[in-house]
């Protein structure tokens, strides 16, 4: 069911050496790095502990897949923002729409995400808790 909340989360990120190459670009996977610390901190928003859901059912998130567009770089000690936008909720999955940009509001990186929500015992599909997220208009 396609979904239309009213504004992405939105969480910051600074450039630092280990998230570059030699030259103080920021290497390509980083990016997923910091894609996935923005849906990790927009599920705390949202008073989910992800270690306590863990232990409580055995669930847990696991990317199913990732579309990235690499616009422009990132540099060595820029501050970026990520951000995190839900597109479709389904029984097991939630797709992502997710955004890298500078400060300036320069767009840097667009992704679309897909995490499934997994039973670990089975490492099979699982439906995600219905009430997981109490008051999320989906």
């Amino acid at each position: 069911m396609p979904v239309n909340p009213p504004s992405p989360f939105t969480w910051p990120v600074r450039v630092y050496w280990e998230d570059t190459d030699a030259g103080g670009v920021v290497y390509h996977a980083s990016y997923l790095r910091f894609l996935e610390r923005a849906r990790s901190e927009w599920l705390r928003a949202h008073g989910v502990d992800q270690s306590a859901l863990r232990e409580a059912t055995g669930l847990a998130f696991m990317v199913r897949s990732m579309q990235l567009d690499f616009l422009r770089p990132a540099l060595l000690d820029d501050e970026l923002s990520v951000t995190v936008d839900v597109k479709e909720w389904r029984a097991a999955s939630i797709l992502f729409g997710q955004a890298i940009g500078r400060a300036d509001g320069t767009e840097l990186v667009r992704a679309q995400v897909r995490v499934a929500c997994v039973d670990l015992r089975r490492m099979r599909p699982a439906p995600i808790p219905a009430d997981l997220i109490p008051g999320l208009d989906l």
